[in-house]
């Protein structure tokens, strides 16, 4: 007897006319759980085989030995899941319009920038549990319906199923981008016996001519349209590779110690994003010491090296960051604070001295404290911050009247500096209102949604 949590060669009895009230059912169902979008497609990825595979051979996958152990089973769905004749895609929004600035955390260099997904709870079990209800609904109205759940945890070709059931089209940066909706959604799939109507699908690239996320790349990780290096990407260098990220790569990191989103933050589609109607995808608040609660959207870098392996495991509960450990976790923390450049900030030479020399105190804590590998990018990171000293204190030496840098001592407790703060305590608010992206002409956001008045 079929098993209800997977497909079977089973007849299903139904047609396409006959599931067509289904479909919108399913559609009506989906939206009030909660999903943005559902569309329904069927398992013919022929036309996306060949370039999957293509990527596969030109080893752009880097050390994600899953993303090609599983053959055609990712790419011909009734392989994976003998009996499926349709899939049902959904989406669901993740960005909090109400968090810290991703701009401004992005271009405050003593700052930890966290990519946006990663600021809630995991994704995986919220998606796969709201697919299961989703999935009990279609049950109650279909005896013979038989599925598989799915929220980027097998091997699944996403965002080409996503493409063909209409909730977007694959852009240059190779996310789904919706026209009305932009960019920040998880997607996620019903593997389901049901031969069910599909959707029209995206056709049409809407990128056109704009190359924006291919030139603000950090690391120039998307090689042509749709074509990424995973192994130049910083979300695979800080998430999934392992090992010690190469030197050419150090320095493009910035602050930037979980994923990375700079190729959504310059996307024009992403000005119509909407905002998460999800709680547990909003901005998460950690019990800490200093100060003693922090947000994930707005912390410090001194604030997290701070943590021992305990209160990360802690802190970091039911978060996706868990997952790559304490000793990654630090060894990416080590590279951005090496990556501190208080060039822009309005302190003067011996101020920037002191702030700088206040992290490499910090950062050789650490040192010989968790692993070889993080050992090896404190050094890395301790001799970034040496030369950067070294050159600000030429500039100080050249002011009269003016101690050297040996003379400074540490007056900012780690974790409470600001970068554009002065040394009478006020803040210059000019930059951090009027920022730019580094390479291309704007970022695009929508506006905070207003604040609720509770009456």
């Amino acid at each position: 007897m079929p098993n209800k949590n997977s497909p079977s060669n089973a007849d299903s009895n139904l047609n396409s006319n006959a599931t067509a009230p289904l479909s919108q059912k399913i559609k009506e169902w989906g939206l009030a759980l909660g999903f943005a979008d559902v569309g329904i497609t069927n398992t013919d990825l022929s036309d996306y085989e060949a370039n999957y595979f293509n990527w596969i051979g030109e080893n752009f996958h880097g050390e994600m030995a899953y993303m090609e152990r599983h053959g055609t089973k990712r790419t011909r769905p009734n392989e994976l899941e003998p009996g499926t004749q349709s899939v049902i895609s959904v989406r669901l929004n993740y960005l909090d319009l109400s968090s810290a600035s991703a701009i401004e955390q992005l271009h405050s260099p003593e700052k930890a920038y966290i990519s946006r997904y990663a600021l809630g709870k995991d994704y995986h079990k919220l998606l796969r549990k709201r697919l299961q209800q989703l999935a009990e609904k279609i049950a109650n109205e279909v005896d013979s319906f038989q599925y598989r759940a799915f929220s980027d945890s097998a091997p699944v070709l996403e965002r080409p199923l996503a493409e063909k059931a209409g909730l977007g089209f694959i852009g240059k940066n190779s996310l789904i981008i919706h026209p009305r909706a932009g960019s920040w959604f998880f997607l996620g799939e019903l593997y389901t016996n049901l031969k069910l109507p599909i959707d029209p699908p995206f056709e049409k690239q809407g990128c056109g001519p704009c190359t924006a996320c291919l030139q603000e790349c950090p690391t120039q990780a998307i090689l042509a349209n749709g074509v990424v290096d995973a192994r130049r990407c910083i979300s695979y260098l800080t998430i999934e590779f392992q090992g010690s990220i190469p030197h050419e790569f150090r320095p493009l990191m910035g602050n930037r110690i979980y994923g990375c989103d700079d190729c959504q933050l310059v996307c024009p589609w992403n000005k119509f994003t909407v905002d998460t109607q999800e709680s547990a995808f909003r901005a998460r608040t950690v019990t800490s010491s200093n100060p003693t609660m922090l947000q994930l959207d707005n912390p410090t870098l001194l604030q997290l090296w701070q943590w021992d392996e305990s209160q990360f495991l802690k802190r970091l509960e039911g978060s996706p960051i868990r997952r790559i450990g304490y000793a990654q976790w630090n060894r990416n923390l080590a590279i951005a604070l090496g990556n501190i450049d208080l060039s822009a900030s309005p302190l003067s030479p011996s101020e920037k001295i002191t702030r700088l020399q206040a992290v490499m105190t910090t950062l050789d804590s650490k040192l010989n404290q968790i692993s070889p590998l993080v050992d090896e990018h404190i050094e890395w990171a301790t001799a970034q911050l040496h030369d950067r000293i070294l050159e600000l204190s030429k500039l100080d030496s050249t002011r009269p009247g003016q101690m050297g840098a040996q003379q400074f001592e540490l007056t900012n407790p780690p974790g409470k500096i600001d970068p554009y703060q002065t040394a009478d305590g006020r803040r210059n608010n000019t930059r951090a209102n009027s920022i730019k992206p580094f390479v291309v002409r704007n970022y695009y956001l929508p506006k905070k949604p207003p604040s609720k008045t509770i009456v």
